[in-house]
């Protein structure tokens, strides 16, 4: 069920409100009866997958608590064998497959006609980090299979994130909440604010950057390329920071907390800080999961660089199974360790004045993430290197167009216009706010009037076709 449809405008608020009407007792019933709900609207034939993994990883954790320490590691291994393998027979066997038949030059492994499972990567990690925190003993194993279902299934954040970890998310089914106006209104606020950057901005972005990357040889003006990147890079951003923003007001409306999963990423001064601000779920589940066992920043210096480069491309893989997902992990690297080398070389503090210096390191960042976001969203890496080229080149081979069309909808020089008020807005709010709109201090007039506005620019404004999530094929 999209967040952005008439369905969930229902289901909302009658789940919440019988969330409470409920007895303690039958909430977590009720919950998971939604969230299985919830996900089946999609592909319903494919919850028999989380339910297998499910399944799995509940007794992987029994076993772990239970099991003396020669065995411990071997059915973490079980664990998150299962669930990779999962991840990598719907993810990744066509992109594996048809690598191979080029390198032998031959259609020898067939390709298989399957659908990827909505959000599958994401409710793996939040999988697997249950078993490893387990297997670790920062988390007691969870024998209710109920609530342990539902911390995968929660749905709210079941599809997209933030990956929670058990520590944070597991004890707070078991905990009975109580009807609160203030969390309620908090929650309803940032929910307000995710479907205006998702319905007013980043659907509305999504025009003009579907119809230039959809078709890049006809809009090759350097200008056209250099517009849409922009418009990508703040459309990625509203529409993933969006969904986040829904998916834990949705939670506080019920007494739920969930982490915090963006912190004003494009306000970042180093490409480090960039990454400690933007999918915060996502990067710290490498931290901890990956980065630290490799070894960290704790060993030799050409080390570390090598675990950071298996962090970004792991991460790029994880994004999708395309080359494009590759180089753009490749670039993080590479801007990562020249990151290091600066801070080891030259240090953090600034040469030269520091308005100029801050100013010159955000905009090196912000130029540095928008460049690579071109493969992240080109189709093929052709097509990637192609924009790139236009751009760097200043291509005026064919005209820049101030109107482009995508199928029925046309962006044209008014909502360019538009486009870059609403952007201005947006980020004004959040720098206001610091970090999202729970921050707002109990001003109840001003408060009823920011939602007031903002409910009235997403139904003027809001670009309602049920546009999906980007991160959902994730």
């Amino acid at each position: 069920m999209l967040f952005n449809s008439l369905e969930f405008l229902i289901f909302f608020p009658v789940v919440t409100i019988l969330y409470f009407l409920l007895p303690h007792k039958l909430r977590w019933f009720h919950l998971l009866v939604a969230s299985c709900v919830f996900y089946m609207f999609f592909i319903p034939v494919y919850i028999l997958i989380l339910i297998f993994t499910i399944i799995i990883d509940y007794f992987a954790g029994i076993l772990l608590e239970q099991a003396p320490k020669n065995k411990k590691k071997l059915y973490l291994i079980m664990s998150l064998a299962a669930n990779i393998g999962v991840l990598a027979f719907f993810k990744y066997y066509n992109f594996f497959a048809s690598n191979l038949n080029l390198l032998i030059n031959k259609d020898l492994i067939p390709y298989l006609s399957i659908i990827l499972p909505i959000g599958l990567s994401f409710h793996t990690f939040q999988a697997m980090s249950y078993t490893i925190e387990v297997y670790r003993g920062h988390q007691k194993a969870e024998r209710h299979f109920g609530i342990y279902a539902l911390y995968v299934m929660f749905y709210p954040q079941l599809v997209a994130g933030p990956i929670e970890r058990p520590q944070n998310l597991l004890h707070q089914f078991h905990t009975k909440h109580y009807f609160n106006a203030d969390r309620l209104f908090d929650g309803m606020r940032l929910m307000l604010w995710g479907f205006f950057k998702k319905v007013v901005i980043a659907d509305r972005l999504s025009i003009y950057v579907d119809a230039v990357y959809n078709n890049p040889h006809q809009y090759s003006h350097y200008l056209n390329c250099m517009l849409a990147t922009f418009f990508f890079t703040i459309q990625i951003y509203c529409d993933f920071s969006g969904y986040s923003d829904i998916a834990i007001g949705a939670a506080r409306c019920m007494g739920f907390d969930l982490m915090t999963n963006f912190k004003r990423p494009y306000f970042s001064k180093n490409i480090r800080e960039f990454w400690s601000r933007w999918h915060i779920s996502l990067s710290t589940w490498f931290r901890d999961y990956l980065y630290i066992p490799l070894g960290g920043n704790r060993v030799k210096r050409s080390r570390v660089y090598f675990n950071t480069a298996a962090v970004f491309l792991i991460s790029g893989l994880w994004h999708g199974a395309n080359w494009t997902f590759l180089i753009w992990g490749a670039l993080h690297t590479i801007y990562t360790i020249i990151s290091m080398l600066k801070r080891d070389y030259v240090g953090d503090k600034p040469m030269i004045s520091s308005y100029f210096s801050a100013f010159t390191s955000w905009l090196i960042t912000f130029v540095a993430v928008y460049l690579a976001w071109i493969f992240f969203r080109a189709n093929t890496v052709h097509d990637a290197f192609l924009i790139l080229s236009n751009i760097l080149t200043f291509n005026t081979s064919q005209p820049f167009y101030l109107i482009v069309e995508y199928g029925s909808q046309m962006f044209s020089v008014s909502s360019t216009i538009f486009s870059f008020i609403l952007i201005g807005i947006m980020f004004l709010v959040e720098w206001y706010f610091s970090t999202d709109m729970m921050t707002l201090k109990k001003k109840t007039v001003w408060d009823l009037a920011f939602c007031s506005v903002i409910l009235t620019c997403i139904i003027s404004f809001g670009m309602f076709q049920r546009n999906s999530f980007i991160y959902f094929q994730f």
